[in-house]
């Protein structure tokens, strides 16, 4: 079954896909949580729910129980409405944030990012990558034209300006080719290896934009080609995760600390992957 995960002021909303319909149904405790921030958003919903009972509204007779994967990682039976439907939904909890969570809902998909992320979903499932070409630049090429081919007119193209983040200077444009040339030349039969050549890739930095979310699909390319293993994005806080490859060029240890902790040996699960790709583009969310 096809997952979704998008984030809404840090607060996970799920999402489940009807395959006979083609349409997605999004958890109703998520949306409660997100809107009002309560800490008891089961709670919330129940007691919601038999206010609308109470006034025979008509949002419970469109309202669907899916099975959907709990935080504590338990499947559990959960109340969905059809994204159609989610605007009556939100209408009928108090909040001001009920507006603002309409325009992120109704628009997300319509956005770089959200048409980007919908190509990195079937990407993972494509196998357009030549066994050979796994963890080398232009692998990674490759990734970021498919996720960004026709959003960025650089797509693909390695970027021939200088270019820096919070303070930090990326590999000078003039360098970046032999830089390249030397990463795609480093080991990558350990776990170690691996790692040391993901971080020496994100302080190149070959694109103008989506660095990140390319080299995290490349990283697990290479783990599952040579370790048979993949990153469970989902187990790493995006914090922690941003401070550890702020540090990363100067001390490795964090990030590695992090990524050994998420290592999975779940390869082929569809889940795993859906929820890596979704966790990998919250990460690049201003806060």
């Amino acid at each position: 079954m096809k997952t979704s995960i998008r984030f809404f002021n840090d607060r996970e909303v799920r999402a489940v896909w009807d395959e006979e319909n083609s349409k997605w149904w999004f958890s109703a405790v998520d949306i409660v949580s997100a809107i009002t921030g309560s800490e008891d958003a089961r709670n919330y919903w129940y007691v919601l729910k038999n206010r609308l009972k109470k006034g025979n509204s008509q949002l419970l007779t469109i309202c669907k129980g899916l099975k959907m994967v709990a935080p504590d990682g338990k499947v559990r039976l959960t109340d969905c409405f059809l994204q159609s439907d989610i605007t009556e939904l939100v209408k009928a909890i108090p909040s001001k944030n009920a507006t603002t969570f309409l325009d992120w809902f109704t628009y997300s998909d319509n956005t770089i990012d959200g048409k980007s992320k919908k190509k990195a979903y079937e990407f993972m499932e494509s196998n357009l990558i030549d066994d050979k070409d796994i963890g080398t630049t232009k692998a990674l090429q490759q990734i970021h034209a498919y996720l960004f081919g026709g959003l960025y007119d650089f797509a693909g193209q390695i970027r021939d300006k200088t270019i820096s983040k919070g303070g930090f200077t990326f590999c000078v444009a003039q360098y970046l080719d032999n830089t390249l040339k030397a990463i795609d030349k480093m080991p990558e039969t350990t776990f170690d290896e691996i790692a040391n050549k993901y971080v020496e890739m994100n302080v190149a930095h070959p694109f103008m934009e989506g660095n990140g979310r390319s080299t995290r699909i490349w990283l697990d390319m290479i783990l599952k080609k040579q370790l048979k293993l993949c990153v469970d994005w989902s187990k790493i806080n995006k914090n922690d995760y941003l401070k550890a490859m702020e540090q990363s060029a100067a001390n490795s240890s964090r990030i590695k600390d992090l990524l050994k902790s998420a290592l999975t040996d779940k390869i082929n699960d569809r889940e795993i992957f859906m929820k890596g790709i979704d966790y990998s583009y919250y990460y690049e969310e201003e806060n």
